[in-house]
């Protein structure tokens, strides 16, 4: 059959990603607890395009990743973007796995265990050199130093969320992103709480105001000496609970400039 994606394209326009997006597929993520986590990520798979191609093969996206379906890990991201370049004649790939990624989590007093889940995404790209960046999304807690200081009773605070994304030397755990986050904000957030468990935590938040600016800038700096990493990006969200609007602070730092 005659192949129309080949076709010579005259309009000399080359495009920096074509490809697909929101396929749902199951990975297995590396576990620090359990070696390895199943899971269910949204799948983006792009090429760039030459000026002279009409048109890529979309079907062919799905066919390299079948190949690895029994084997979709993080050890093998670099084969799959290098099968997609080949597969597509691409100068450079690029590859994102959304998937949520569970932690079992004991509350502080009553010690009840119950899941959290995080928001992680996988970003990858390969052209001449292979590039790869971990993203975790944490849900935190927050107190605000300025409601504190100025009110009789209490403080406004609410849920805030904390972005990170790095590229590191040697592997860093999802959990410890997730343990690094947490301990900057005023608390933690859990999905199952007695009533002395949540006495400890929001105390714990009063004796421990931040704005996003104090969180983002204490994550910044766990990272900046942490040896594994040598480029990160904070994005740091409150999820305001006395205006209309959110607040946000973000940081990005290459640690080799």
């Amino acid at each position: 059959m005659k192949d129309i994606q080949s076709q010579n394209d005259s309009r000399k326009i080359p495009i920096d990603k074509v490809g697909i997006e929101d396929l749902i597929y199951p990975i297995r993520v590396m576990d620090r607890a359990n070696v390895l986590q199943h899971t269910i990520a949204k799948v983006k798979l792009s090429v760039e395009l030459p000026h002279n191609f009409r048109g890529t093969h979309m079907s062919r996206f799905v066919e390299v990743l079948n190949k690895h379906s029994n084997n979709i890990t993080l050890h093998n991201i670099e084969d799959i973007l290098d099968e997609l370049k080949k597969v597509l004649k691409a100068e450079k790939s690029y590859l994102e796995f959304e998937f949520p990624y569970f932690m079992k989590k004991k509350a502080p007093v009553s010690g009840m265990e119950s899941y959290m889940n995080y928001l992680c995404r996988f970003i990858a790209s390969k052209g001449e050199k292979f590039d790869f960046i971990v993203e975790v999304n944490v849900p935190v807690h927050t107190l605000c130093p300025c409601s504190k200081e100025i009110a009789d009773r209490g403080a406004h605070n609410q849920r805030a969320e904390i972005q990170i994304q790095v590229r590191t030397l040697k592997l860093v755990w999802i959990e410890e992103l997730v343990e690094l986050a947490e301990e900057s904000a005023s608390g933690p957030l859990f999905a199952l709480l007695k009533r002395s468990d949540e006495k400890l935590i929001t105390e714990k938040a009063f004796d421990t105001p931040r704005f996003v600016e104090d969180v983002v800038r204490e994550v910044a700096i766990k990272l900046y000496n942490e040896p594994r990493v040598y480029w990160f990006k904070i994005n740091v969200k409150s999820f305001e609970s006395i205006h209309n609007h959110n607040a946000f602070a973000s940081v990005e730092i290459d640690k080799r400039q």
